[in-house]
């Protein structure tokens, strides 16, 4: 018995197109010779340099190269401008590579295959970055790097985040942690000035208590500035009128979780202006704040802003709105006309595309977020597909998501969920997740379905949960310790927290101690979150999708979980993808996984 028809649009919109309009963007760099940004295409997985100038792109990476660091595996910062031309991180080998604008072939500025480098910056002759070096341990620092010289700028922390010098030369700044703390929990703020003599005085600690802070910035006058959650949401702090003090900010988190290096959310502009992207209610703003305190608004269609910089004629950044996937706009300054760069094409005709609805509903006695998207042309109550990001610390957005319109075709409702201990709400809601992983997040996506259903939105009893990473292991709890969803996708999720604690990589080493707990002195909390200890629960079909060289989540992991299913008689299949980390990212691999569930679901509605 077919239970649900799938929509008659479901041949108009394939797997492989889903996978091809996900073209990405990142790091967006503006000089007086034009602007740069680092391109991802599915095609082929690389990541390469783009170069806009007289009205036209053109790719400077030439075959054989990509543009990725992976410094803390999650990488960022890859490039950055200087010289006659660029510095970029090359994703093979992981050195630091320079090349002139015109023609010429990269030519290595690093030879150590120990360390890898993330999180470039150019300044006089020298690039600054986040050096990770791999031998006994894992050791972090921040250096300088010349065609001749190294010079260690900082070391003795734990972690290195977004070296940044002020235009006149004479202040060094940067963000350190130490474990135990989290990039989004506890940083400091710290700085260095140049003596007489030209040398970097000792470092001292400008900012720093109870407080995440990320992204420092020095204005045109050497003030320096940052973004702190102090009062509860990441907002511009600085240098202003002789002390550290909060700038007028709208109450919003002016900046994601930074799991990725090289972010540029704002730009401090002088002693109270600044121009900055934020959030309400999980929507994307972008406004420059000035002086005076007036807040100027642009490109409102856009629902995302990132990468943000800015020339005397033109704001630049990646955008994205819920009728288009990632592009690189320039807003006029003097009339705020928006012109597309590069992307934005158009993935489906407007009037196909589900548009997500902001949804907030209670669970456990709290308030979640999230955002709902229905089934094209369903009529009555749709199946559900609840999306559970990944992080946990990190955020879904209400942007064209080409996976997300592949399932609505389908005749699918969508919920992508802002789970508490996500990113975007404030400090409050990202710390609600301590100690309560796989109790919090799950309860978060068992009452979204009640909402939905109480609504006559979707069929609760054709729900679906899937996920990816720290979303796998919250999709895997879900199907052991509920009986709300018919079935589930685990993408490279986490089935066993404590073996993922021995094997997991120095960035996330105490993640879980936050998450859940200690490993001995919690164990039993352990115990009970563990779904590859409860596989005996789980009584509904499980579909899993995993990379074979992935250093996050070993694969060893989902090959347990997938032989304690089978092992009990459920209906359960894995995908393991050869040359894939966490997280895929050729184009063969995202369509066939993609299509997969899709079967897998209709093979679990009878279809």
């Amino acid at each position: 018995m077919n239970e649900t028809p799938v929509s008659s649009s479901a041949a108009e919109f394939s797997a492989a197109q889903a996978v091809a309009a996900g073209t990405d963007f990142a790091e967006l760099k503006v000089s007086a010779a034009g602007l740069f940004w680092n391109e991802f295409r599915p095609a082929d997985g690389a990541c390469r340099i783009w170069h806009w100038q007289h009205q036209q792109a053109r790719c400077l990476t030439p075959d054989g190269f990509s543009v990725r660091s992976r410094v803390y595996e999650y990488g960022g910062g890859s490039f950055c401008l200087g010289g006659d031309g660029l510095l970029f991180v090359n994703e093979k080998d992981q050195q630091v590579y320079t090349q002139a604008l015109e023609g010429a072939v990269p030519r290595a500025l690093t030879d150590d295959a120990s360390c890898r480098y993330g999180d470039v910056q150019w300044h006089d002759g020298l690039v600054l970055a986040v050096e990770e070096q791999h031998g006994e341990r894992v050791e972090h620092r921040l250096v300088a790097l010349g065609e001749q010289a190294r010079e260690v700028l900082a070391e003795g922390a734990d972690f290195y985040a977004s070296p940044t010098v002020s235009i006149d030369g004479q202040r060094l700044a940067w963000v350190e942690w130490d474990r135990p703390a989290q990039p989004w929990t506890i940083t400091r703020l710290m700085c260095r000035t140049r003596d007489a003599s030209g040398h970097w005085g000792p470092a001292q600690c400008v900012a720093g208590a109870d407080e995440s802070l990320q992204q420092p910035r020095f204005d045109s006058e050497g003030r320096l500035y940052c973004l702190s959650d102090r009062n509860g949401f990441w907002q511009p702090w600085g240098e202003v009128d002789g002390c550290w003090q909060a700038l007028p900010a709208e109450p919003a988190d002016h900046a994601a979780a930074p799991w990725q290096l090289g972010a540029s959310t704002w730009l401090a502009l002088g002693p109270r202006s600044y121009l900055a992207s934020w959030f309400e209610e999980g929507f994307g703003q972008l406004g420059l704040r000035t002086a005076e305190g007036r807040l100027e608004r642009f490109a409102s269609a856009y629902t995302r802003f990132r990468s943000l910089a800015m020339d005397a004629e033109h704001l630049y950044a990646i955008a994205a709105s819920p009728i288009s996937p990632p592009a690189v706009i320039a807003i006029a300054r003097n009339n705020h006309e928006v012109s597309v760069l590069a992307g934005g094409a158009e993935v489906l005709p407007a009037r196909h595309i589900s548009l997500p609805q902001s949804i907030h509903y209670g669970s456990d006695g709290q308030r979640a977020h999230g955002f709902f998207y229905p089934a094209a042309r369903s009529q009555g109550a749709a199946p559900l597909v609840v999306f559970i990001h990944g992080g946990p610390t990190s955020a879904c957005y209400p942007v064209l998501d080409p996976r997300i319109q592949y399932w609505t075709q389908r005749g699918f409702a969508v919920a992508d969920l802002n789970y508490r201990g996500s990113t975007g709400y404030g400090r409050e809601y990202r710390q609600a997740l301590h100690l309560r992983w796989g109790e919090s997040d799950v309860a978060d996506a068992c009452a979204a379905v009640e909402y939905l259903a109480g609504r006559g939105l979707i069929d609760s009893r054709k729900a679906f949960i899937r996920g990816g990473s720290a979303g796998g292991y919250t999709t895997l709890c879900a199907l052991a310790f509920h009986d709300v969803f018919r079935a589930g996708a685990s993408l490279y999720g986490v089935s066993d927290p404590v073996a993922l604690g021995r094997a997991t990589h120095k960035f996330e080493g105490d993640y879980l101690d936050w998450l859940i707990g200690d490993p001995l002195q919690d164990a039993e909390r352990y115990h009970q979150r563990t779904p590859l200890l409860h596989a005996g629960q789980i009584k509904v079909p499980v579909i899993f999708f995993q990379g074979e060289l992935d250093a996050v989540v070993v694969p060893e992991q989902t090959r347990s979980m997938l032989a304690a299913l089978q092992a009990n008689g459920i209906e359960a299949e894995g995908h393991f993808y050869a040359g894939e980390r966490h997280g895929f990212r050729k184009a063969e691999n995202l369509a066939h996984a993609l299509e997969e569930e899709w079967k897998f679901y209709c093979r679990v509605l009878g279809q």
